[in-house]
């Protein structure tokens, strides 16, 4: 009887097996930013409970919300992940250790390093470091608010993955960093390897827990499928870089201060407004999602001014990058429930671009035909004097009509904000001039 219940036991607490049968691997070479977090998400859509998610890491750190962000998606997976700090000279560095410590398998290749995630600012101060006047003697606390609630997630993270999280809290606290050696005796990662078949052949018969079941995992020559970032997420990217984002940032607020101090052109504006949506990803103010809703609408805009606003085409330029832009975030997240080609995106953009070229080269071609006897004359408009050029009789004028400047005379004597009206043009001169009177 004792040793039938003793099988029995055996046999109910034996591990379910799990085979793997195929190894996505996603390359990360980059800062963490939200382009990071939206090529993992996409990415793991496509992975399923027979999947394996290997990703290859090498990172200088980055925003620790999009951290949060990806250790969340690790742990709502159904599948095994795990990361692999490579090739030689890598590091997982800031952001990146602590990502690490999420992952279910952690490797590292010679040469690499793992470590110092002490949280800083975007100036690469420490955060809440005490300054020498003084002035904020409460910031140790802030640095210390910080520093515990990373702390403490990493190590709930570690004990979960069975893992040192004394080292990764010496990481947090004090700057630590280990050496591909050093991670391996501290119990930091579970091996150092250099091929990814060495990680399948490490990772055949182990362990993966998942929602407190315990699985073995069975890898026999899975199939590979690498996952690379697309145009578009690359793009993300480097508009992400917190650097990059906050220039974008000051650049759109100096064209929008210019644009209130010089009204009228609304170029400067228009791309003030540009830089800010885009400088918005980049700080994770505003959703992808919500940014390209906003870009499209500002491409409409722009068009409507174009047609009111000489321009030379900047504005018809910046409404085609933002609607092209705008689309492709638009239609092109993991949650999206709407799927548009994206033929039909470049289609139709081609399509405007093509149009409104040829409308621009008849002008161009107008424009390079006309002579002194066939200028456009607003005869019979009328007009405002807005400056007095020559006393000479007739005197000259500068006129403004229907918001454009000309040069006229008259044998009136006129004064400066006097409504004129326009009775033709003097065209025996070589430049057009146009012969005004006073109107009432």
């Amino acid at each position: 009887m004792k040793y039938l219940l003793i099988a029995l036991i055996s046999l109910f607490s034996h591990a379910q097996t799990l085979e793997i049968k195929t190894v996505y691997t996603f390359d990360i070479n980059s800062t963490i930013n939200p382009a990071t977090f939206r090529y993992l998400e996409k990415g793991f859509k496509k992975l399923d409970k027979n999947s394996l998610a290997l990703i290859k890491l090498n990172t200088p750190g980055g925003l620790v919300s999009t951290t949060k962000e990806i250790l969340t998606l690790f742990g709502n997976s159904e599948f095994p992940i795990a990361i692999w700090v490579s090739p030689e000279g890598s590091s997982a560095t800031s952001a990146g250790a602590l990502i690490s410590a999420g992952a279910d398998y952690l490797f590292m290749n010679d040469g690499t390093n793992i470590g110092a995630a002490t949280p800083i600012t975007s100036t690469g101060e420490n955060i809440g470091k005490n300054n020498k006047d003084n002035k904020t003697p409460d910031s140790s606390d802030l640095r210390a608010k910080a520093i515990n609630d990373l702390v403490s997630l990493t190590k709930s993270l570690c004990e979960a993955k069975e893992r040192n999280a004394n080292a990764f809290a010496l990481m947090i606290s004090q700057a630590k960093s280990f050496t591909s050696k050093e991670a391996m005796e501290q119990n930091v990662i579970n091996q150092i390897t250099n091929t990814t078949g060495e990680i399948t052949q490490y990772l055949n018969k182990k362990k993966f827990t998942h929602k407190s079941t315990d699985y073995e995992l069975i890898i026999n020559s899975p199939e590979f499928i690498e996952l690379n970032q697309s145009i578009l997420d690359q793009i993300l990217n480097v508009l992400s870089h917190p650097q990059l984002a906050y220039i974008l940032f000051l650049l759109g607020a100096a064209l929008i201060y210019f644009e209130l101090q010089a009204p009228g052109g609304f170029v400067a504006g228009a791309l003030g407004l540009i830089s800010l949506l885009i400088a918005a990803i980049g700080f994770q103010v505003l959703p992808i999602n919500f940014a390209a809703l906003g870009l499209i609408a500002l491409s409409l805009v722009l068009f409507v001014m174009e047609s009111y606003i000489t321009s030379y085409g900047i504005l018809f330029l910046g409404a085609m990058g933002c609607l092209l832009f705008g689309s492709l975030l638009l239609f092109d997240t993991p949650d999206s429930l709407l799927v548009l080609d994206k033929k039909v995106i470049f289609s139709t953009v081609a399509s405007l671009t093509a149009i409104f070229g040829y409308i621009g080269y008849l002008f161009y071609k107008d424009s390079t035909r006309t002579t002194s006897n066939n200028f456009f004359v607003p005869t019979g408009k009328k007009g405002k004097v807005f400056k007095v050029l020559d006393l000479h009789q007739p005197t000259k004028y500068q006129i403004k009509v229907e918001g454009q400047f000309w040069n006229a005379i008259s044998s009136e004597s006129l004064e400066p904000g006097d409504l004129v009206e326009v009775i033709d043009s003097d065209k025996e001169k070589k430049e057009l001039v146009l012969e005004i009177k006073k109107s009432v």
